[in-house]
Formats: structure tokens, C-alpha cells, sequence
């Protein structure tokens, strides 16, 4: 068996529970504190045991393939990550939200990174970027100037992603469904 490893990313917003939540959530826009990454799910509303995926605003690629394991809103939500353009081991995403003095904490987990791998490398990159992106886009209304430069680069290079990430290679079926990968 691989090992693996935990990772665990904090910050408290000034910004209530449910504004946090839903820009964790939300499927009818692009997330901007997840890379600017669009929720997409087959079927409306999010639900344990429903594959999800993260794509490019396009919806031409497919970045992030997984299953929501937990949905309770506006405390937890948890979902099995897998990088498409990788062959790197499931993991576990986990974001919780709490209310403490000066706001509400958000505490991001993921475990069982598999070590020594691109998706260890990526996820530990990525994390207080993510929160740092969400505490700016809930408190502020948007994403720090250099994010958004980054975003809009990320939409100029979309051609430059591996084929293997094309959605169509990524079908998006109903829990149950033959064809999910």
C-alpha cells in the first residue's frame, strides 16, 4: 500500500457561513476561489454519491474528477479529488466552516495525498492559495488583481492542456450509470 499524507489549511473570513459555503459550492458560475474552475455535476444540486467534476470555463477540459462524499450546507462538504491530466490515487477533499471570534474559520483537509506524486506536489501548493482567493472574493467581492491576471492567462492557454483532459474523454454520468471512469 502507498503512503500517504494529511494536509490541513486554515483562515478565518469576514463574511457570513452561507457566502462562504455557496462560493464553495455554487455550479451556476465559476469558482473563483478554485481556480476559477465551473462545479459540474450531471444532474442539478449537489447530493452524496453524485460525481462531480471540476472543468475549464469552457467546459472543454476536465481538471478534477470526484464523487461527493459529504454535503452538509453551511457546515461541510467533502468530495474524492483526482487530478484528470494525472494517474495519481484518489484523495480526500474536506472543507468545514465554523463560526469563531472575527468571522467564520475554514478549515480545508486533504487526505490520503499520495506521496511523493504530482497531485502531493499541486495540493500543497494550492491550498492557502485557494483560502487566500476565498477570503478575498467573500470579503472584498472579488479575487486579488494577480489571481485574476492568472485566470485569464489560464482561459488564453486552454489549448495548451493535454488532450487527456478534454471532457469528452471525462463523461459525466448519474450515479448508477455504466461509463464513469
Amino acid at each position: 500500500m502507498a503512503e500517504s499524507q494529511k494536509a490541513v489549511f486554515r483562515i478565518v473570513i469576514d463574511g457570513s457561513q452561507d457566502a462562504i459555503f455557496r462560493e464553495l459550492t455554487k455550479i451556476d458560475a465559476p469558482q473563483g476561489a478554485v481556480f476559477n474552475a465551473m462545479l459540474t455535476l450531471p444532474s442539478p444540486g449537489l447530493a452524496v454519491g453524485k460525481p462531480m467534476q471540476m472543468r475549464t470555463v469552457s467546459g472543454k477540459h476536465t481538471m478534477v474528477l470526484g464523487e461527493v462524499i459529504e454535503y452538509d450546507p453551511p457546515h461541510r462538504f467533502a468530495h474524492t479529488h483526482r487530478f484528470a491530466r494525472h494517474d495519481d490515487p484518489v484523495c480526500k477533499v474536506i472543507y468545514e466552516l465554523k463560526p469563531v471570534a472575527g468571522g467564520i474559520e475554514v478549515t480545508l483537509t486533504v487526505e490520503d495525498i499520495p506521496l511523493g506524486t504530482k497531485t502531493a506536489t499541486e495540493m500543497q501548493r494550492g491550498g492557502m492559495f485557494m483560502l487566500n482567493t476565498l477570503k478575498s472574493i467573500v470579503e472584498t467581492g472579488r479575487p486579488p488583481f494577480s489571481t485574476r491576471l492568472m485566470y485569464r492567462a489560464f482561459g488564453w492557454l486552454e489549448f495548451m492542456l493535454p488532450k487527456k483532459t478534454r471532457s469528452e474523454h471525462w463523461p459525466l454520468r448519474s450515479p448508477g450509470k455504466a461509463g464513469t471512469r
